[in-house]
């Protein structure tokens, strides 16, 4: 090997644990590449229900035993907001081609920062949906609306108005499905009920999850 070549091949290593340090520093690449690991393993069927988003799904652990009828594959990452499911589509959404897509998120764009408005998750949410329609013109696409927790009661005001901006968006849409889990897990003051949530009072717990099963199961596409 001459001088220019152990160059070469000496940027090459370089370059190479550069792409590799920066990949790893990208948010929530460990949990893509846990799902691709699993992925090699065993890959999903195709023409299954797809579940993508935030916590709320990625502690649905058991989802599969909630709705036995339909074969679900869940790809939720806690802590995610809308961008980062438009930055791994490519590897959450289009190589199962689903069926279906049940989206849940949102909830975090807004708790992470105050200038984040529910016009903000909005259109992030309608770039998403045409994200996903470009690519997988005929799947269908079911947003659940963002919910009502104790610990962000606060941002409930931001939560509701983007939900209504969503509903109409998607009204227009077709082969699109508004799920409403919000008002199902208030009290009849307004407040979230938490005896549903877990001690964090953002999760929640078997009976939150069981509100959210008869939401969503009747607009499951068999």
């Amino acid at each position: 090997m001459n001088q220019f070549q152990k160059y070469l091949y000496g940027l090459l290593i370089v370059l190479l644990g550069f792409t590799e340090v920066h990949a790893q520093h990208t948010p929530f690449y460990s949990n893509i590449q846990k799902f691709k690991r699993q992925d090699s393993i065993s890959f999903p069927p195709k023409n299954a229900i797809l579940f993508i988003g935030s916590s709320s799904f990625t502690k649905w652990t058991d989802v599969q035993d909630y709705f036995p009828g339909f074969t679900i594959i869940n790809r939720g990452f806690g802590g995610s907001s809308l961008p980062h499911l438009i930055l791994y589509a490519n590897d959450i959404i289009f190589p199962y081609k689903p069926r279906q897509i049940v989206i849940y998120c949102g909830d975090n764009d807004l708790a992470a920062s105050d200038t984040v408005t529910a016009e903000t998750v909005y259109k992030r949410f309608k770039q998403l949906f045409h994200l996903v329609r470009e690519k997988l013109p005929r799947v269908s696409i079911a947003f659940v609306s963002i919910k009502p927790s104790p610990s962000r009661q606060r941002l409930m005001p931001k939560m509701s108005e983007a939900n209504s901006l969503i509903k109409k968006f998607l009204k227009k849409q077709k082969n699109a499905s508004f799920i409403d889990v919000y008002h199902k897990m208030l009290n009849e003051d307004g407040t979230p009920i938490k005896e549903i949530f877990t001690k964090d009072n953002l999760h929640m717990n078997a009976d939150g999850y069981k509100i959210w099963q008869k939401a969503i199961e009747p607009y499951l596409l068999k």
